[in-house]
């Protein structure tokens, strides 16, 4: 076969570094950090956010996710500016504060190896000093003797 590939080495075998240093995964994507703050809701998923509570009240034995979204979809498309307004501005208010978190998500991503590498001296300092107090602690030395 020309130009197949070889069964030895399948698609995305190996996860690696990219040029930055950070891991990549099989997809070749950067690996997702679980400290990044979540993107904020918009305004239309706000809405939906209050709309599946009531949806669920007048229709209790509805379980298709489906039919709520549709409805949900539906009603949204009906409802004029002045309505969508409160949701608009949660919105707003929820993207203002990802912003911020953001903001500081980032200052911490760029000063982190310092205090990480930091960190680490004082683990490895304290580990040392753990192993140096069960040393003189134990009996087993003056035994050998």
């Amino acid at each position: 076969m020309k130009g197949g590939r070889s069964k030895a080495e399948p698609k995305n075998a190996k996860l690696g570094l990219n040029k930055k240093g950070k891991a990549v995964s099989k997809s070749g994507k950067a690996a997702k950090d679980p400290n990044k703050p979540k993107r904020p809701a918009s305004a239309f998923f706000v809405f939906m956010e209050d709309f599946r509570e009531t949806y669920k009240k007048e229709h209790p034995k509805n379980k298709s996710v489906a039919a709520v979204g549709k409805a949900g979809g539906d009603k949204w498309k009906s409802l004029s500016e002045a309505e969508k307004a409160p949701y608009v501005a949660k919105a707003v208010k929820r993207k203002a504060e990802y912003e911020k978190n953001m903001k500081a998500f980032n200052k911490r991503q760029a000063e982190g190896p310092k205090e990480e590498e930091e960190a680490e001296s004082e683990k490895s300092m304290s580990e040392v000093n753990d192993e140096d107090d069960d040393e003189e602690g134990s009996g087993e030395d003056e035994d050998d003797e």
